[in-house]
């Protein structure tokens, strides 16, 4: 991914339950998963990479892990940030608190839906950027982006200077050149693993992964 022009990589804690994501990044969760994923195996992925690096993750892992300690891990191990797609700004005082002190990023997501005066509190506890859901549902390619997302960006920007990420749905430079069109930054997960999925060995899953990269990149860069 970094080799075809990647600019920030998101690492995915696999759960059990990850009610964000549509079926192919739940059938890559289950196998990795099934193969003894650790919490321990994510941040070793994390201080391997050679850009900067978040980590994506459901709330139950964090809290289990212990919320101190996940922050400090992430920090030892040169992350730069976590996206927290179900924790609620409510019950966020412990995180905020961890990852102020081990200067991790917290990127909350934020969606259609929010209203106004919530995309102001929600955004005002973000650090980093701020993840814009391009539209309600779960996570997966598609072959159009919502017309809601530019809505959103614009809503956003009323609210805060941080930068904005659109994901949910982008799988092609065609759609990345959309998105950067009026966001910072293009989140783009479901493609990749589906090549993956369907590979049938390391070497071709790698190059069919590089080559989307390239296509991505060339599609943010034409914007």
């Amino acid at each position: 991914m970094v080799d075809g022009g990647v600019d920030i990589v998101e690492v995915g804690f696999p759960y059990s339950d990850p009610v964000m994501d549509g079926p192919v990044i739940q059938q890559a969760a289950e196998i990795s998963l099934k193969n003894g994923t650790s919490a321990e195996d994510v941040f070793d992925v994390v201080a391997s990479t050679t850009v900067p690096t978040l980590v994506m993750s459901y709330w139950n892992p964090i809290s289990r892990y212990g919320v101190r300690n996940f922050a400090e891990k992430l920090s030892a191990s040169k992350g730069v940030g976590v996206i927290t797609p179900d924790l609620t700004i409510e019950e966020s005082d412990e995180w905020i608190s961890a990852t102020s002190d081990s200067a991790i990023d917290r990127v909350y997501v934020v969606a259609p839906s929010t209203a106004d005066h919530r995309l102001a509190k929600v955004t005002s506890a973000c650090s980093g950027f701020v993840y814009a859901a391009s539209l309600m549902g779960v996570t997966g390619a598609r072959t159009t982006i919502s017309g809601s997302a530019s809505e959103l960006v614009n809503r956003i920007r009323n609210v805060t200077e941080l930068p904005i990420a659109v994901g949910l749905g982008v799988s092609t430079a065609q759609q990345a050149a959309e998105v950067a069109g009026y966001a910072d930054g293009v989140i783009v997960g479901s493609a990749f693993i589906k090549l993956v999925l369907e590979s049938a060995t390391i070497d071709e899953a790698v190059l069919r992964v590089r080559t989307l990269a390239e296509q991505l990149a060339a599609g943010v860069r034409l914007r």
